[in-house]
């Protein structure tokens, strides 16, 4: 909870950028420069793009899944674990520049080989990790690759910057995931997407990502930060070995937007289309002051007397193991002998 009269006021930055492809080692070094570079540029919130941990699987939409099997497997031995020595290098560099970071990656399962997840994970200034959030459902081609995370992950983090959230490309149309955390006072919103350019000839990819933190923004008068990645050249390179018109799929312009929109649903200042960077913009938390005054849909304007939304946040499992010692046997359940018999 904020405290009373503190609104804070602080630079955020969302870089548009392409992962090394499939090389999280790589990937994560070129995170870390980026976070020196945002924090250097005065940005106390860092976002980063879906999945950025070691990249996405743009096979799922250009080829057929078994073709698409050897490259997931690829995906999973290039993948990471949420608290693994890649992470504690973002972790590192979070604290470093003391700045919050937002990144994507690619979350490999505990307990099973087969199971990827589409994971936000959200680190401190200490470089101490706040939570994760794991995409609830993969997006039409994407469940060949990842498995859906759970209500458990749907939380905002009370931070310095005020509360923070955030969602993964499409999870911010899904309408009850976005007011679940608007509802739990979120007022700084992390939208990381992806580049697609391989989308229908009439879609305008980075309009759709724009309208999307647009609508965020207006309708729950909060800051949404978009970061979306890009296609870089050795990603086109790596696909072209999947399908040889790869490229004429993958150059597509228009297909990646990353900027920064204010509770009034306009963006602050200039975006970027397609090409790699970082945006900046100051956030003013005050600011969501008086358009919530108006339309405040997780408070006056609502009727939740006829609107009941329920939330499953229990954290779901492959198994639930019951261990410990076996319990003491109940001797007053054994009939003891009769001395009288044995004589």
């Amino acid at each position: 909870m904020l405290p009373l009269n503190d609104f804070p006021k602080f630079t955020a930055a969302a870089v548009q950028a392409s992962p090394v492809f499939l090389d999280a080692g790589r990937t994560v070094e070129k995170a870390a420069s980026l976070i020196a570079e945002a924090a250097g540029n005065g940005a106390r919130l860092v976002v980063f793009p879906e999945v950025f941990i070691p990249g996405y699987p743009y096979w799922n939409w250009i080829t057929d899944p078994v073709t698409g099997s050897a490259w997931f497997e690829k995906l999973v031995r290039a993948s990471v674990f949420a608290d693994g020595p890649e992470v504690a290098k973002v972790q590192a560099a979070a604290k470093a520049n003391k700045c919050y970071v937002v990144i994507g990656l690619n979350e490999r399962s505990p307990v099973s080989l087969g199971a990827l997840y589409n994971t936000l994970l959200f680190i401190g200034p200490d470089g101490a990790i706040l939570g994760k959030h794991r995409k609830l459902v993969p997006t039409w081609a994407e469940k060949l690759t990842w498995t859906g995370g759970d209500g458990s992950s749907l939380k905002v983090y009370d931070t310095e910057i005020g509360p923070l959230g955030g969602l993964a490309c499409g999870e911010n149309t899904n309408t009850l995931a976005r007011f679940t955390l608007l509802a739990q006072g979120e007022l700084v919103h992390a939208a990381s997407y992806i580049s697609l350019p391989v989308a229908p000839p009439d879609y305008d990819m980075a309009e759709a990502i724009k309208l999307r933190g647009m609508s965020q923004s207006f309708e729950g008068k909060v800051f949404t930060v978009i970061a979306t990645s890009t296609v870089s050249d050795e990603i086109i390179t790596e696909m072209e070995k999947v399908r040889p018109d790869a490229r004429a799929m993958l150059e597509r312009k228009s297909s990646a937007y990353s900027g920064i929109i204010g509770p009034d649903g306009r963006a602050i200042g200039e975006g970027l289309i397609d090409d790699e960077g970082i945006v900046y913009a100051e956030i003013d938390l005050g600011k969501c002051i008086q358009p919530k005054q108006m339309h405040d849909i997780t408070g006056h304007y609502n009727r939740f007397d006829v609107f009941d939304l329920r939330v499953n946040q229990m954290p779901q499992a492959a198994v639930n193991l019951k261990t410990g010692p076996a319990p003491a046997p109940d001797l007053s359940a054994v009939p003891m002998p009769d001395d009288s018999e044995e004589s």
